[in-house]
């Protein structure tokens, strides 16, 4: 049936003034980087004005539309949360092409939504000279991302509890399956962001303690905390890396890879939901092969000079890709094959569902892995009944199909997004690095790119499917690619 037969079913209005207000709110927190601005004497403060009047004028008309119906269901859930992702980068790509960095509309896009998806892949050759109003926009930008847009806005306009709040939540939020810490999804919504703002604050005014300026302190703590990697200087964490400024930030990196419910949990004094976590426990296990792995290759290749070699470095790195920071050594490119391979591996894993890191989530590779034990038994066995059991609780079977269906649809998208680069004319190599740097949101690039992810010589056709790629990653999958069947367009 035809597309334009459907349209009535969907609530157009009610979805356009949702978009406004989240309009609104991205145009309130550009104040913050023009206000940078003026205090550094900058002229890109005047264009964040511009940008400023821009989206909050377009937010407000929209708010104000009148209105038929607060109804949102599945449908219009699905579709808010793939639109809002695409229209608030187009909105928020304007400081870029007004402020001075003097992109076109494709880098200005990519920087952008790079940004929101907490991937961290820059189109900018060099950061020195860059205003800083951009700089902390770029942070910024991240911030807001890494916990969710939608979910942001669940927090902050608590009429959506009653409108498909839900269904939202459950578009947007990583992860299997997602458990509602107060009975109004609002409050849950609330709670989280409480926890991130907390660990934001306390990050930042730790780093305020090190060599770092208050500035790079404010920037460094939202790009680390939303797992992004936004970096204020061409050399990365090297710049201002001592021993203390690592540890800060490796704690702070793996916190963003863990579950924000288990964190809040904890907070209130419940320590047994984390203590009794297998998939928590998994995360610290595959931390420390990785960097057992990542020191016995440094040690094969000659390459430890002194104790930081093997102790702060390999560690920093492990928890860096893991979580999808993507916070990396000038030369983590010259520690040898092995640590390309478990850099693969780990890009491909992430860390928890429910946090703010990208991949494919170690919930997943957890229940993969136990019913593959499980079929194996039943080879043996087959009268016997098995489950997958995550918590001493059971999988229902709807759940671990569901899971098998991502897994297998990750893989396609990483082998067909890499085939269209290689089409492009990008190398073979770098193609798939790059398609699965982009859909598991850590932003590491490879030879054409170099290892800290400059993609500015990617070709613009490339940078805007490797755009479309990272919003698929950073929606897991199924809420964009949904969009794209028929039977999303059925009543």
């Amino acid at each position: 049936m035809p597309f334009f037969e459907h349209r009535s079913y969907i609530n157009f209005r009610m979805l356009v003034r949702v978009i406004g207000w989240l309009l609104t709110i991205e145009a309130t927190f550009m104040i913050v980087p023009c206000v940078v601005g003026l205090l550094c004497g900058e002229h890109s403060f005047v264009g964040f004005l511009i940008c400023i009047a821009i989206t909050g004028g377009c937010g407000m008309g929209m708010v104000s539309l009148p209105r038929k119906s607060r109804e949102m269901g599945k449908r219009e859930a699905v579709l808010l949360t793939g639109m809002i992702w695409i229209i608030l980068s187009f909105f928020g790509m304007l400081p870029f092409l007004i402020c001075g960095t003097h992109m076109n509309v494709t880098d200005a896009f990519f920087e952008t939504m790079s940004g929101f998806t907490t991937t961290g892949a820059s189109v900018l050759n060099t950061l020195e000279g860059v205003p800083k109003s951009i700089l902390i926009w770029r942070c910024i930008v991240q911030w807001v991302g890494g916990l969710g847009i939608i979910l942001f806005t669940l927090a902050v306009v608590p009429m959506l509890n009653y409108q498909g709040g839900m269904q939202l939540f459950n578009a947007e939020v990583t992860g299997i399956t997602h458990d509602k810490l107060r009975p109004r999804i609002s409050s849950t919504a609330q709670g989280l962001w409480l926890v991130y703002i907390i660990l934001t604050t306390l990050l930042i005014g730790l780093l305020c303690f090190s060599e770092m300026s208050f500035f790079d302190a404010v920037c460094y703590g939202l790009s680390t905390m939303s797992t992004g990697g936004f970096s204020n200087n061409d050399m990365s964490i090297t710049e201002a890396g001592s021993v203390y400024v690592k540890t800060v930030l490796l704690i702070f990196m793996f916190l963003g890879g863990v579950n924000f419910s288990l964190i809040f949990k904890a907070a209130q004094g419940n320590f047994k939901a984390a203590l009794r976590n297998d998939v928590l426990k998994w995360y610290l296990g595959i931390i420390l092969v990785c960097y057992l792995l990542l020191c016995l290759n440094l040690w094969v290749n000659g390459l430890v000079e002194n104790i930081k070699d093997v102790t702060i470095d390999p560690l920093f790195q492990a928890v860096s890709i893991l979580s999808s920071t993507g916070l990396t050594e000038p030369d983590f490119a010259d520690w040898g094959p092995v640590a390309v391979i478990v850099l693969v591996v780990m890009m491909f894993m992430g860390a928890c569902a429910g946090s703010t890191s990208g991949g494919a989530k170690i919930d997943r590779f957890l229940i993969l892995f136990k019913f593959i034990k499980n079929e194996f038994y039943k080879m043996m066995h087959p009268s016997a009944v098995t489950t997958v059991s995550i918590n001493g609780k059971g999988t229902p079977p709807g759940v671990l199909m569901k899971t098998l269906a991502f897994l297998f649809l990750y893989v396609i998208v990483v082998i067909a997004g890499g085939s269209l680069l290689v089409i492009i004319g990008l190398p073979l190599k770098d193609s798939f690095f790059i398609c699965l740097s982009a859909i598991s949101n850590t932003g590491l690039g490879t030879d054409i790119t170099g290892i800290s992810g400059n993609f500015a010589l990617v070709p613009d056709i490339a940078k805007w499917l490797l755009a479309f790629i990272m919003l698929v990653g950073r929606l897991e999958l199924f809420t964009i690619l949904l969009i794209f069947t028929p039977s999303f367009w059925r009543k």
